[in-house]
């Protein structure tokens, strides 16, 4: 990877770039299982998720062009899933293969620790074999495999569940049904 890439905190002027490499994924890529590109609201709700509550949503940067960003939301809803997230990284067109999704799911596992974060889950289309290897390769394991449970470009889709446990503290003290900090 490049010296001349920043890994830093994503901004609202970001927010364009973001959804460019996300919607390009959207129309060619089975990367995400989205159908149609989202429009600028779609788009902040997107954001709006990966940043409430402390999470982290960051952005690699070369002299303010935005070549790729990485986030974590939601693992559930349900609250006995609150200290569990998914992962997203996307990368622009012709930034792959040099290690920048290396450096920003790095950067994104060590700020999801220092948050208190337990587990982090990846949800990979099976034939993405690119961003399986790169989370094995970060320490996640496959933890399932889910044969056609989506579709898209007229072909069923198998989800490949990867997980990477994050610390190996005890489970949180609970009281009356609320997380005891």
């Amino acid at each position: 990877m490049s010296e001349d890439i920043v890994i830093r905190p994503a901004t609202p002027a970001d927010a364009e770039a973001m959804r460019a490499i996300f919607n390009h994924e959207v129309a060619y890529t089975t990367g995400s299982w989205e159908w149609v590109p989202l429009t600028e609201a779609g788009w902040q709700e997107w954001v709006d998720e990966h940043t409430r509550d402390d999470r982290v949503l960051l952005v690699a940067d070369r002299g303010g062009e935005v070549l790729g960003f990485a986030g974590y939301g939601r693992f559930r809803t349900k609250a006995g899933y609150v200290t569990t997230v998914e992962d997203s990284v996307f990368l622009k067109a012709g930034c792959r293969g040099q290690g920048l999704g290396r450096t920003m799911l790095g950067a994104l596992i060590e700020a999801a620790r220092a948050r208190g974060v337990h587990a982090m889950v990846a949800a990979v289309t099976g034939e993405n074999t690119a961003s399986i290897g790169l989370h094995t390769a970060m320490g996640f394991r496959e933890v399932g495999r889910m044969p056609q449970v989506g579709h898209k470009f007229g072909r069923w889709l198998d989800l490949v569940l990867l997980q990477l446990l994050l610390d190996a503290g005890p489970a949180p003290a609970w009281e009356h049904g609320s997380l005891n900090p």
